[in-house]
Parts: structure tokens; C-alpha cells; sequence
């Protein structure tokens, strides 16, 4: 990354107090440039989605949250409700992995995206029509002055996410965060909307944070990658990078679980065992019981990012003796 980051987050941590305590993330630490997409990758219940949420507040109140965001010099963890709510939609904008969960079925398309305009615009009501129409037509939907008086079930699933990033892009957001955006898509749909969020970036210059937990779709979309695994980033690198060269036992999980369409008899290697659960914030390795370059000293070694290269970075002390996989 070059030049001074559009967001900076510094030692992120989220903890969840009820019945148990969950240490869901745990001193995440990364920068996002201007115009760049920076991916989030990990299996399920890694933290992906917690540090997504962290970085503008919307986690539920049994979330603890410390850390620094920085977004235009300002940090917003430490802001109230009421001035974060001045952030979303007009600085920093999110879409979800579910459309039909986040639109409102009984409001129209048209007024659910003029709910936005009106919150931090001055437009007057034909104003917000006018631009209505054109953020429809700005993702790609046809006929967008007919879309806007159309209900959310009168759209498909990859029509519904359209419509939520026309309302994330309604007030010039800087940046876009996409919280897994194309799970629940098929793969056609799928390449479409990824292929908006490249165009998106291009043509407005807005940076994009993506999670994602599928390395194909990230492969496809970022410019940087950060692997996420037990609440705590555990590699970060350049896309092309990370492929050609991942230093972590984790990552070379991911890489060998990808289907390869150009060899399809090749068998995939799941990675062995289950996830830590993260009743206590980790000090020493968490992926050390899954790790198959685990030695004695990894049980009680302090974990931290150690520079494995020009921009590459892994939390592993063998690092240097990862193996590439042979795809």
C-alpha cells in the first residue's frame, strides 16, 4: 500500500460478555488505501465478520470493543452512537451477506433508498428521486424509474444486492465494507456483483474491504489480503503473493482446499481438527493443535506478526520452512 491509509485500525479487540465470555477478535491491526480492496479471509466463526461490524459500531451491546479506527484523523471507536450514525452512509458505507434480511419488505425500493438521501443530504424530494434513479441505474439496474416503485420480493437475490450497494454509494462513501456480499448468489450472479465492485472502485475511487469466507472470491477482487483465524490475523500479504508463497500452515489450508477447474481429479485436503473456541484471549499459537509443523517450542511461543517479506507478514515462528502447495 502507498501513501497515507483511508482507514487505519490498530489493535482491535471484541469481546462478547453473557453466559460465557467469547474473545471474538483479538489486536487486529491493518490500514486500507485509497481506491484498494483489501481482503478479509477465514473459515467460519474466525472474527471476520466482528471486525467488520467493530470498525462502525454495529455490534450488539454485550460487545465490548477496544482498539482505534482511524477514518479521516478520527477515531471511531471512541465516538458515540449518535456521531457514528453521521459516519455511516455518508463516509463509510456496509452491505450484507443477505439482501432480504437487511431491505425492508414492506417499503418500496424507492423509498428505501430515499431514507438515505434525506439523513445526509440537503436534496429536496424531486432531487432524491432523480438520484435515486441514478445510483439503479449506476449498478446496473434497467428501467430504474419503474425499479424504484417495485417491493424487495419483486427482485432476484443478485437484483437485491444491486439495490444495497446503490444505498451504500447514495452519499459518496469513501469506503465500502461488504460483509461476504455474494454467499447466497450463484456463481454467475457472483462474478457480476464482484465485477460491479472492481467497476465501483475504478470509476468512484472508493476503497473496498471485502470478507469473504471463499480465497477464490478474494483471489478474483483484492489487491491485499489479510487471513484471519482464531479472532487474530495470522498472515497478510499481496494477493499474488500469498499464493505463490504463503508462510503459514493456515493459509496453505486454504490454498489446497480450492477447487482447481484445470485439474479436476485432484483430490482436496481439508484442514485437520476444529477451530479454537475463545473462551480466554489467546497469548501462545491458537492453530498450533491443528498445525502440521507444530513443534514443543510453538506451545509456548508469544505470537506476533514477524516479517516474512517485502509486504508480507505471518504469525508463525517456521515460517520460513512453510512449503508452497503444488497446485
Amino acid at each position: 500500500m502507498t501513501g497515507e491509509p483511508v482507514v487505519a485500525v490498530r489493535d482491535l479487540r471484541v469481546r462478547y460478555d453473557g453466559t460465557r465470555t467469547v474473545h471474538a477478535v483479538n489486536g487486529v491491526s491493518f490500514d486500507v488505501g485509497a481506491g484498494e480492496i483489501f481482503g478479509l479471509v477465514g473459515e467460519s466463526g474466525c472474527g471476520k465478520s466482528a471486525t467488520l461490524r467493530a470498525l462502525i459500531g454495529l455490534l450488539p451491546k454485550t460487545a465490548q470493543v477496544s482498539g482505534e479506527v482511524r477514518f479521516h484523523g478520527e477515531d471511531l471507536v471512541a465516538k458515540s452512537e449518535r456521531e457514528l450514525r453521521a459516519t455511516r452512509g455518508a463516509g463509510i458505507s456496509m452491505i450484507f451477506q443477505d439482501p432480504m434480511t437487511y431491505l425492508n419488505p414492506v417499503l418500496k425500493i424507492g423509498e428505501q433508498i430515499n431514507e438515505t438521501l434525506r439523513r445526509h443530504t440537503s436534496l429536496d424530494r424531486g432531487q432524491r428521486q432523480a438520484r435515486a434513479a441514478e445510483l439503479l441505474r449506476q449498478v446496473g439496474i434497467a428501467s430504474p424509474e419503474r425499479r424504484l416503485r417495485q417491493y424487495p420480493h419483486e427482485f432476484s437475490g443478485g437484483m437485491r444486492q444491486r439495490v444495497l450497494i446503490a444505498i451504500a454509494l447514495a452519499c459518496g462513501s469513501k469506503v465500502l465494507l461488504a460483509d461476504e456480499p455474494t454467499t447466497a448468489l450463484d456463481v454467475t450472479i457472483q462474478d457480476q456483483i464482484l465485477r460491479l465492485l472492481r467497476d465501483l472502485r475504478e470509476e468512484l475511487g472508493m476503497s473496498v474491504v471485502l470478507v469473504s469466507h471463499d480465497l477464490g472470491v478474494i483471489v478474483q477482487t483484492c489487491d491485499r489480503v489479510a487471513v484471519m483465524y482464531g479472532g487474530q490475523l495470522v498472515e497478510t500479504a499481496r494477493v499474488r503473493e500469498l499464493l505463490r508463497a504463503p508462510k503459514h500452515p493456515y493459509t496453505v489450508g486454504l490454498v489446497e482446499s480450492l477447487p482447481r477447474p484445470a485439474n479436476p481429479s485432484r483430490f482436496l485436503k481439508p484442514i485437520g481438527g476444529a477451530p479454537p473456541r475463545l473462551l480466554e484471549a489467546p497469548r501462545t499459537c491458537v492453530f498450533e493443535p491443528r498445525c502440521p509443523l507444530a513443534e514443543p517450542a510453538c506451545r509456548e511461543w508469544e505470537t506476533e506478526l514477524l516479517d516474512a517479506g517485502p509486504e508480507h507478514a505471518a504469525r508463525c515462528r517456521r515460517y520460513a520452512v512453510v512449503e508452497a502447495p503444488v497446485v
